[in-house]
């Protein structure tokens, strides 16, 4: 098809991970598209808003790889002490980095932060074909590629492979026939930032509620992110308070560990769901992201996986391209090794966060005690602590080189 601009891959969906993707392409001489419905520089953009991400010591070696963790770095704050615990219950665990000979366990920074690096990182890539704002409108499939449509109406794009990075709700992932299963965990997350007359030391909170979990994470301006799990009933009652309401309900929620709640930013809502696709490939397209699983926010594992995805695609193109100039990036062979090395890690952090939201939302006489029990023995063993704390490396599987530090 004359009339099409021609690439090697096209990425739908220009949000952190299809972003961190299309940077790890930049050494690689393929020809990239990089599709996004939102302008690169527009609030709106909903991938790039003021939820804060926390990013483990394989993401940061990830962007240290890819040259943009020292921007990132001055707006991130580092978490050194985690504390654990089952609300008004005995069960607690402690974790503190300095006993792991690291210096934290990961890195809490707002997506709005990491979107403004990796566009102006994206703004050198001479060579990506950047449509921004441009919304895919349709995809079409045959044996030798994909055609991708997009509006305003700029010319075809056509693809050897075409990924897709645009969401739980990718308009790619049905086009290629792929399914998913939905389950709703019947939870809301407010989402939101405070000041507190004691600012963040490094300490990241998590409080399993029965409504939920409870997160407060460290934030680099010494305030706090907000993570307030709740019943959508009970959600929609408190995002309806006014902001000094909001925060004595918060006090009384979480207590005095972090000093009296002084100020609250806006506060924005998500339904919690768990999107797991059947596979992460069809004929010349690949799922990375949330368009192959959205988790639950529980011990912050959705991006950090995502972002695995797409360096470990990113190796797999690179090596090819390197051992044959003329590769299919689409070839069957390809995407088969991409799932042959993503399974046992993407299967093992869904089945883990998962189990960790059923497991401390079940009520059942005796079950709270088992959990205490089980918080009072983790808290006391070293090796399943260091388990825990390697857990941002992947779950299982090869390590990407670009997680280990090295150049693709």
């Amino acid at each position: 098809m004359s009339e099409c601009v021609e690439v090697d891959l096209a990425i739908v969906g220009g949000g952190l991970v299809g972003a961190s993707l299309a940077l790890a392409l930049r050494p690689t001489g393929l020809r990239v598209a990089l599709i996004e419905g939102v302008a690169p520089d527009a609030a709106a953009q909903p991938s790039f808003d003021d939820r804060t991400t926390a990013l483990g010591n394989g993401t940061r070696r990830v962007f240290e790889s890819l040259g943009v963790w020292s921007a990132m770095a001055v707006e991130a704050a580092p978490i050194r002490q985690i504390h654990v615990a089952d609300a008004g219950r005995a069960g607690f665990a402690r974790l503190d980095s300095r006993e792991h000979d690291i210096d934290a366990f990961g890195y809490v920074i707002t997506n709005r932060s990491m979107g403004r690096v990796l566009n102006a990182a994206l703004a050198e890539h001479v060579s990506l074909e950047r449509r921004m704002p441009a919304r895919c409108t349709a995809v079409a499939f045959d044996d030798d590629g994909v055609v991708l449509h997009t509006e305003p109406g700029e010319r075809p794009l056509r693809a050897r492979l075409v990924v897709a990075a645009d969401g739980a709700n990718s308009l790619v992932r049905a086009a290629a026939g792929l399914e998913a299963n939905v389950e709703d965990y019947q939870q809301v997350a407010i989402v939101a930032h405070v000041a507190s007359s004691r600012p963040a030391d490094g300490t990241a909170y998590e409080r399993f509620t029965p409504s939920g979990p409870f997160a407060v994470l460290p934030l680099q301006d010494g305030h706090y992110g907000i993570v307030w799990t709740l019943s959508p009933a009970a959600a929609e009652e408190i995002l309806a308070l006014s902001d000094a309401d909001y925060l004595a309900r918060l006090q009384v929620a979480f207590g005095w560990r972090i000093g009296r709640l002084l100020r609250v930013g806006r506060r924005q809502a998500y339904p919690l769901r768990l999107t797991r696709a059947a596979a992460v490939t069809a004929e010349r397209c690949v799922l990375i992201g949330n368009a192959a699983q959205a988790l639950h926010p529980v011990a912050g594992q959705g991006f950090n996986l995502g972002l695995r995805d797409a360096v470990t695609l990113a190796e797999l193109l690179a090596d090819a391209r390197r051992d044959q100039r003329g590769v299919d990036v689409g070839s069957a062979a390809l995407l088969a090794e991409f799932a042959r090395r993503r399974s046992a890690d993407r299967e093992g952090i869904i089945d883990f966060t998962d189990r960790l939201v059923k497991l401390f939302g079940d009520q059942r006489p005796g079950v709270p005690l088992l959990r205490d029990i089980g918080l009072l023995l983790f808290d006391l063993s070293p090796t399943a602590k260091q388990a825990m704390s390697r857990l941002s490396w992947g779950f299982a599987g090869r390590t990407p080189r670009l997680a280990r530090g090295l150049s693709l």
